[in-house]
């Protein structure tokens, strides 16, 4: 895809992690297709990326980590979620509940969480529930007291990567506020037969039972620093870029064909629309860009700024699939064909907390008070 120069530039000295990730990218988009056909998690790459470092070059220098910029992590998202998106996702799920644990934990509990990221092993956000919508972060489940502090009896919905993952990020209502936790798998965890999705596929998200899993008292999360901002929250629309991204790759690719003498890209409407789409889709980019760099320069204005992103990087995925649909026509239908597979990804981001139909009254309501004001 044409890519224009930003203003928001990787840092020299961590252009060498985004070098890394895009070879790595490389090599993962020859098995995205065969991963989602499979409903397979791409734990083998998943790995790759923990054994080059990467996911411990983003913690805090304090944890032995490099401490990366949401800069890097926006660039390295999206590059993975270009040729791989159940990668990139599964990925910036798993670092995001870790650096949260590492962040928020007391000294003892952060470093033991900061070694075993090192180690390898792997994370997982646990925090949706039934009937909890985009309320994600407000649980509605009651944690029963215990000697060593609390157990919790119930489930999660749509954690990607958790059949795989050694800890869990984990939020239960106590004396009737929030509380988060740092929980390893163990056998009070267990895993109902899936329930598999039309797009992202391969991210195996999934329901996790709970049957009284003891929750540590010294597992407690403290509040996060008032100038944190959440991985994940910032990383959410580079996902649906890299899908954008790809999209528009497989569009033009269709378009160069030559069919009866002619190509597609040739014709006035093919160009007009793919013009529009492109500008969008660099809009999205440059709301997401300035995200993260509100997120480096530690500004108050980045989650909310995330949450712009978000949603215009959502809509413009799915329009960018869309118009992929188009110009492929009934090729792109086929089994065979990536744009089938892109389409449906596309649609993932949409329907994520914070979905598009919330951030987009959340973000309204911050319009009309402002103009209001």
């Amino acid at each position: 895809m044409l890519r224009r120069p930003s203003p928001v530039a990787i840092p020299a000295h961590e252009q060498r992690w985004v070098d890394l990730a895009a070879e790595l990218a490389a090599g993962f988009a020859s098995t995205a297709a065969a991963d989602d056909a499979a409903a397979r998690l791409p734990l083998d790459h998943l790995r790759a990326l923990s054994a080059s470092g990467l996911d411990a070059a983003f913690l805090p220098r304090a944890a032995g980590g490099e401490a990366l910029s949401y800069a890097t992590l926006g660039e390295v998202v999206r590059t993975l979620a270009a040729s791989h998106p159940a990668v990139a996702t599964v990925w910036l799920m798993h670092l995001g509940a870790a650096h949260a644990l590492v962040t928020m934990s007391a000294p003892e509990e952060s470093e033991f969480f900061a070694a075993e990221l090192a180690a390898g092993r792997r994370f997982a956000n646990a925090l949706s529930e039934p009937a909890g919508g985009n309320h994600f972060l407000a649980s509605q489940q009651d944690a029963a007291p215990a000697a060593d502090g609390w157990t919790l009896t119930g489930r999660k919905l749509f954690v990607s990567g958790s059949e795989a993952a050694d800890h869990l990020f984990l939020n239960v209502r106590i004396d009737g506020a929030p509380a988060f936790f740092g929980v390893s798998v163990d056998d009070t965890v267990s895993f109902p037969p899936i329930d598999e999705t039309m797009g992202m596929r391969a991210t195996r998200s999934r329901t996790i039972l709970f049957d009284g899993t003891p929750l540590r008292a010294e597992r407690r999360c403290g509040p996060p620093p008032a100038d944190y901002a959440n991985l994940i929250t910032i990383g959410f629309a580079f996902v649906s870029l890299g899908i954008a991204q790809a999209a528009l790759d497989a569009l033009a690719t269709v378009a160069a064909r030559v069919r009866n003498g002619e190509r597609l890209a040739d014709a006035d409407w093919v160009r007009q629309q793919t013009g529009l789409v492109w500008t969008e889709v660099s809009a999205a980019a440059l709301l997401a860009e300035r995200a993260a760099w509100l997120a480096d320069t530690r500004s108050p204005e980045a989650m909310p700024a995330a949450t712009e992103s978000k949603l215009l990087a959502n809509e413009v995925a799915k329009k960018a699939a869309a118009l992929a649909v188009t110009v492929g026509g009934g090729g792109g239908y086929l089994v065979a064909s990536p744009i089938q597979r892109i389409f449906r990804d596309a649609q993932a981001g949409a329907l994520m907390a914070y979905s598009v139909p919330f951030s987009s009254d959340v973000v309204g309501g911050w319009v009309l008070e402002a103009s209001a004001a």
